[in-house]
């Protein structure tokens, strides 16, 4: 099962793609050839509880689940399973918030944090471990990073041998478009935002590019 772990639809600020545009993109990329089953939304500094996509994620029949992106002291963090107990311990809205605090709270909530893009200059993980810094509750980053600059994934690659970390996909996606240029393949179904954090946590998966899945190649 293919799914883009890290994307963002208008909901963020930066962002100028609708969940229905993504959607309607994978509709594009699946008469190619290529497969995308599902997205995660990982919205920045917020978790959009009152937000529902249960129907255009069956009209489009494409997997749409929830999570968040969280600036914090030490680089962006992927956040799955997003609980109200978690966004009432943690300020998602805090960019100064200590990502060991986060790494730990989301597991006592039955969620996972995940650093984003590691390899980015300036602001991922990478930079921080370099300057003597150290994250014993991580496990798993993100490897393949869609909106990565050159070596920035090759950084990402080299800290998961380095630190034996696994590694998730995800497109960072912006615009329709960029949907799908990275994502994670599990061997198992998924079918929920806890579905994904079990998935996660049992280390099964790998993350790929778009063209591994098959048909034409990206951009044709």
């Amino acid at each position: 099962m293919y799914l883009d772990l890290h994307c963002h639809s208008v909901s963020s600020d930066d962002s100028r793609a609708t969940v229905e545009q993504f959607l309607k993109w994978i509709q594009v990329l699946r008469k190619r050839g290529q497969t995308v089953d599902g997205i995660v939304l990982t919205e920045h500094r917020k978790f959009d509880f009152d937000k529902d996509y249960s129907a255009l994620a069956g009209q489009y029949g494409v997997l749409v689940l929830k999570g968040s992106e969280l600036d914090t002291r030490y680089g962006h963090f992927l956040v799955y399973g997003v609980t109200e107990a978690l966004t009432r311990e943690m300020d998602f809205s805090d960019v100064g918030m200590d990502s060991r605090e986060l790494l730990q709270a989301a597991r006592q909530h039955g969620a996972l944090a995940v650093p984003a893009h590691p390899g980015r200059f300036g602001i991922g993980l990478t930079e921080y471990i370099a300057q003597g810094e150290t994250f014993e509750d991580v496990a798993i980053v993100e490897r393949l990073n869609g909106g990565s600059r050159q070596g920035e994934n090759e950084r990402a690659a080299e800290l998961c041998d380095v630190q034996g970390y696994l590694g998730i996909g995800g497109s960072d996606a912006h615009l329709a478009s960029h949907i799908g240029a990275c994502m994670t393949n599990f061997p198992t179904p998924i079918n929920s935002e806890r579905d994904l954090v079990d998935a996660l946590l049992l280390g099964r998966f790998q993350p790929v590019w778009l063209q591994d899945t098959g048909g034409e190649p990206a951009g044709v």
